[in-house]
């Protein structure tokens, strides 16, 4: 493989995996009051409950 060919893989390779390094320092957790979290879960079991029925 030619030399050029190399540089490019390299470049898209390192563009990857800079992204996901970036992607990853800029996610932050969301603070969640007990209940929000408590809604979340029920939403949560409903859908499990819909994908179970409609199955």
């Amino acid at each position: 493989m030619p030399w050029y060919a190399w540089l490019i893989l390299l470049v898209a390779l390192g563009s990857i995996v800079g992204g996901l390094m970036l992607l990853k320092d800029s996610a932050k957790e969301i603070p969640l009051t007990e209940e929000q979290k408590k809604k979340i879960h029920e939403r949560n079991a409903e859908m499990d409950a819909k994908e179970a029925k409609d199955r």
